[in-house]
């Protein structure tokens, strides 16, 4: 069966480069879809899922090569204290959270990033309609684009919301709006490549 969505191939060397000998951290794994692609690239992934029901078909769609633990990935990380990864990921899972959850969460992979390591995510776009979105001109109603969908608080991004998030500690290496094909109707998602780089506030 053809993937979908196999964004994540064309990182892959760039995931290495910076993982070197040391997992990649990844929050939200979903049922493993990322995961299997980081495992079956020769890394090593520490996953961390909210949901018990999808972190189960993870397990079973990746038996070796990861670690999963069911959890709330704003809360510990199963790291050994004071340890640093060299890859996060963290695909269409950041965007769930007040705006200052969400920057908390920035700061945290800032202090566990080692000096040269990655981000890589994907954040929902304002212009993902058919998955909540209201719009870009939504913003002289919600400037924060923060909004209820089927029950669930979903955040959307405009590109300025994206840089601002980053704003503090980070270098915006690629950002790009992009077409995601792997659901019923087509997804709109930011896709970003950051590096930190020393600072003080996305420190603390």
């Amino acid at each position: 069966m053809q993937d979908t969505d196999p964004w994540l191939v064309r990182w892959l060397p760039l995931l290495r480069e910076c993982a070197g000998d040391r997992p990649v951290l990844e929050l939200g794994c979903a049922a493993g879809r990322d995961t299997a692609t980081l495992v079956e690239a020769g890394l090593d992934v520490v996953a961390i899922e909210l949901s018990s029901d999808a972190l189960a078909q993870a397990r079973q769609r990746v038996p070796v090569g990861a670690e999963f633990h069911c959890g709330d990935f704003r809360e510990a990380w199963p790291l050994a204290e004071g340890a640093t990864v060299g890859a996060v990921l963290a695909s269409l899972s950041p965007h769930y959270f007040a705006w200052d959850e969400t920057l908390a969460l920035v700061r945290r992979i800032h202090r566990v990033l080692q000096p040269g390591g990655v981000l890589l995510c994907r954040l929902n776009s304002v212009n993902d309609l058919h998955h909540g979105a209201r719009g870009p001109l939504d913003s002289a109603r919600d400037e924060d684009f923060f909004y209820t969908v089927d029950g669930i608080p979903k955040r959307f991004f405009d590109r300025a919301a994206v840089e601002r998030l980053f704003a503090d500690g980070w270098q915006l290496q690629h950002l790009e709006e992009v077409r995601v094909l792997r659901y019923d109707e087509p997804k709109v998602a930011w896709e970003a490549v950051l590096r930190p780089t020393p600072s003080s506030a996305a420190g603390s």
